[in-house]
């Protein structure tokens, strides 16, 4: 079915987190890493005691660390102090973190969008985060990647695909859903659904896909048209993977093979696989969470013939400690090429995963690099 997703999945396994207890005492190496680098993102899943001293602290105490023969690791406060340990008094490593303290008052916060009969302001928001509005709207997006009114966006637009498959009236679903009126939803419904209430309702079957293959210098290439747009730009070595590919992606659309009515839509692809520069003179339909579309937006950013990092997309989306949920997003990217996930390298430089493959991926930055070197003369 191709529907929008949810974007949701960021903030629930922040809260989830929150809600159990990441134990790893048992790889003392990436402990003493933890402590050597003072990683405040280490807090509440160990603390390290010192021999010489009997003192247990947190793994981003500023104190200057103990020589690593000298410690020891433990999951809890509690185990540190039956083992015979007192706390440390400058970092206090047996009271909540500052940083457990904001995930727990951002989780509050999100707790409220989603009871909510009607979408809270913002000024409503920080209030009962007893924050103020600029400060709640920085840090609700540094810890769940999202901004207060994207959240709520994504919330309401989980509750009308939940309503839709159970309410006989569409208006009925809009008003449950939170919308105030029901000519704002059906002006934002085919955004938020990906398509009308009523063919998601069908359960997307009334969609019709077009595609068609054609081969390239990567192999092959199969371009998939909505009504909207492209939708899909898939990079392969067999026709059934790709077709597979697509299907899999929008199970219940109908998706036809139509080469000659995509001419100039294959055409204008293989053009840009080959000749990097080439413009792409087509309206694009790109679908995905609200996370997705912040990377997807910001890989479409970075010019041709360089690259960026997964630490440099968090930061440029405001959510720098979402590394992870970058990389997730890049993987699931469905527009090769368009949205040039192919740009994006690990930390030290290094390739990272493509799921094209390694080889297209440095075929293409290597396309990328001669460009622009033609460019800059």
């Amino acid at each position: 079915m191709a529907t929008a997703i949810i974007a949701l999945s960021l903030a629930t396994q922040m809260r989830t987190r929150m809600n159990s207890t990441t134990l790893v005492t048992d790889n003392h190496e990436a402990c003493w890493q933890a402590v050597q680098d003072r990683d405040p993102n280490a807090d509440g899943q160990f603390i390290y005691a010192v021999l010489s001293t009997g003192v247990y602290c947190r793994p981003s105490c500023p104190s200057r660390p103990a020589r690593r023969e000298n410690l020891r690791f433990f999951d809890t406060p509690a185990a540190a102090e039956r083992a015979g340990y007192r706390a440390c008094l400058r970092c206090r490593p047996q009271d909540a973190s500052a940083q457990t303290q904001q995930q727990l008052r951002i989780a509050e916060v999100c707790r409220m969008i989603e009871q909510a009969e009607h979408t809270p302001n913002l000024q409503e928001l920080a209030a009962h985060a007893n924050l103020s509005p600029h400060h709640l709207h920085r840090v609700f997006k540094q810890t769940t990647g999202l901004t207060p009114k994207a959240y709520a966006n994504a919330v309401r637009q989980r509750r009308l695909a939940d309503t839709l498959n159970t309410t006989q009236s569409v208006t009925a679903a809009a008003f449950a859903a939170g919308f105030a009126s029901g000519s704002r939803f059906y002006a934002s419904s085919d955004s938020l659904l990906g398509m009308t209430p009523s063919q998601y309702r069908a359960g997307g079957s009334s969609q019709q896909i077009k595609y068609t293959l054609a081969p390239c210098s990567l192999g092959l290439v199969l371009a998939a048209f909505s009504g909207k747009g492209i939708c899909a730009i898939l990079l392969g070595d067999q026709a059934d993977d790709l077709t597979a590919d697509l299907l899999h992606r929008f199970p219940a659309a109908e998706c036809l093979l139509a080469p000659d009515e995509l001419g100039n839509v294959i055409q204008q692809v293989v053009s840009l696989i080959e000749q990097p520069t080439t413009a792409l003179d087509l309206p694009l339909d790109i679908r995905g969470t609200v996370f997705q579309r912040q990377v997807w937006q910001a890989l479409q950013q970075i010019p041709l013939g360089e690259t960026a990092n997964y630490s440099d997309i968090a930061a440029r989306i405001g959510s720098p400690r979402a590394v992870r949920a970058v990389a997730s997003a890049c993987a699931a990217n469905p527009l090769a090429l368009v949205v040039p996930c192919h740009r994006v390298l690990r930390r030290d430089g290094a390739l990272s995963g493509y799921r094209w493959g390694l080889e297209r991926k440095q075929a293409l930055l290597d396309r990328e690099a001669a460009a622009r070197k033609i460019i800059d003369g």
